[in-house]
């Protein structure tokens, strides 16, 4: 059945009662699944989207690619995509065949038995959650649904978005959610850039709207993933996604914390952490740095805070947490100042060159990276500011000047270098003896005479 033809059939019929006006539905037909093109498609192939659509075509699924975005499908296309060599092995045999497909047509999305929602939930300016993105993709598949399908939200969301987004505007629609279609979320837990970590290997979480949608987004994830977890509602599955992240922003915050207190009293603070981390149980390592970046850490606790609000209720420790994350890319400007300040230098004029501005070492992402605002305020303060990352050619700052990246770090004859991410083989030998050493990142032990935040 054509996307056109389904909404046909969807169109209400007015019949006049004694008291006014009520729409009469017609039923909406039901596709057998075993008939569909594709068992399923993924809207959104980023960076969660894409690797999940090629784990699922490894496993043997008919799979869609769908984005909206012709310069991301031809990034894949063409094999630019940023991937882990494992993905990048699975792309390039999934391209030539035609169970794999990509594509701009949303229109195709009833050709596929199951529907994964994988695009991104980021903030506004305010802090604030911008479910713009998240809303218009859901709008898409809800107008798009056909009966037999069963649609899965993975984005990181509020508690109650896919009963919000996805299971009330199907009721509305005429679907019977569980009979004629079905729901489910399961959090994603891709980590951009880390290996270590195959995909199948890492347990998928799902909560289904009934015990049917749980039972066939068991069946679909289960085909790749060795362990699934289900629980007993949408509601805690999500809620379990911002468990995680909160949990990971607050000893975040707390080894930041530590960091600041160690330099005062002269200890090494990534001794203290290593030597901690061999306790068998009840502690976990994290590792202090100049901020958090990716739409994860720093976003997902603001859902939950966001909710929350609304029933005036707080979570101090939580926005405690959050508010030192979001200051810290300031931290690390004011420690700049003081250690030129003790070399009787200031910011303005100081010649100040960044060494990495991903979020994380070893991916080309900058999504909300803090070395986005440590040099726009550098740049504020009067600081002649450079950065040197190989996987960007140019950045835009936080205050919208654009920044060409320096291809020979040695050339800027920096008066302070700010080590910020610490991609792997990231050679240093450049820097001349004397030379001032920021290492945010705690990790640059072949830099003896290196400073610390």
């Amino acid at each position: 059945m054509s996307l056109e033809t389904a909404r046909a059939t969807q169109t209400p019929r007015l019949r006049r009662t004694s008291a006014e006006l009520q729409p009469e539905i017609d039923p909406i037909p039901v596709i057998p699944r075993t008939q569909f093109e594709f068992d399923v498609a993924v809207v959104g192939l980023g960076y969660v989207g894409l690797p999940t659509a090629l784990s699922l075509h490894a496993s043997g699924a008919r799979v869609l690619g769908l984005d909206l975005s012709e310069r991301r499908l031809a990034s894949i296309r063409n094999g630019e995509a940023d991937l882990l060599e494992s993905d990048r092995e699975r792309l390039e045999i999934a391209l030539p065949g035609d169970d794999f497909q990509i594509s701009s047509d949303t229109y195709r999305l009833s050709d596929a038995a199951a529907v994964i929602i994988c695009v991104p939930t980021p903030l506004d300016e305010h802090l604030t959650p911008d479910l713009s993105i998240l809303r218009a993709a859901c709008s898409m598949v809800v107008d798009a649904a056909i009966g037999g399908q069963l649609l899965l939200l993975t984005s990181t969301t509020y508690a109650g978005c896919t009963r919000d987004l996805l299971l009330r505007p199907l009721q509305m629609r005429g679907l019977s959610v569980g009979r004629d279609i079905f729901v489910a979320f399961s959090p994603e837990r891709i980590d951009p850039g880390n290996a270590g970590f195959a995909h199948e290997d890492v347990p998928r979480v799902i909560g289904g709207a009934t015990e049917a949608c749980l039972n066939l987004a068991v069946a679909l994830l289960g085909r790749y993933a060795h362990s699934v977890h289900p629980v007993g509602s949408m509601e805690a599955a999500e809620m379990t996604k911002l468990l995680e992240n909160t949990f990971r922003a607050v000893n975040i915050a707390l080894a930041n914390e530590f960091a600041e207190a160690c330099r005062v009293l002269d200890i090494p603070v990534m001794e203290v952490i290593n030597a901690a981390a061999t306790k068998p149980y009840g502690f976990m390592p994290f590792v202090p740095g100049p901020g958090v970046g990716g739409h994860c850490i720093p976003c997902d606790p603001h859902y939950l805070l966001w909710q929350l609000r609304k029933s005036h209720i707080t979570l101090p420790v939580i926005e405690q947490a959050m508010a030192e994350i979001a200051g810290r890319p300031r931290r690390v400007v004011e420690r700049i100042r003081q250690i030129l300040s003790d070399q009787s230098k200031s910011i303005g004029g100081s010649r100040i060159l960044l060494i990495g501005v991903a979020y994380k070492p070893d991916v080309a992402d900058l999504r909300e990276s803090p070395a986005l605002e440590i040099l726009s305020l550098l740049d504020a303060l009067g600081a002649e500011i450079a950065y040197h990352d190989p996987n960007f050619e140019s950045i835009m700052l936080s205050d919208g000047i654009e920044l060409d990246g320096t291809v020979i770090p040695s050339t800027f004859d920096a008066d302070l270098v700010l080590v910020h991410t610490n991609h792997s083989g990231s050679d240093l030998s450049w820097i001349p003896a004397g030379t001032t050493v920021l290492d945010a990142t705690y990790r640059r032990v072949d830099l003896p005479d290196r400073e610390l935040l």
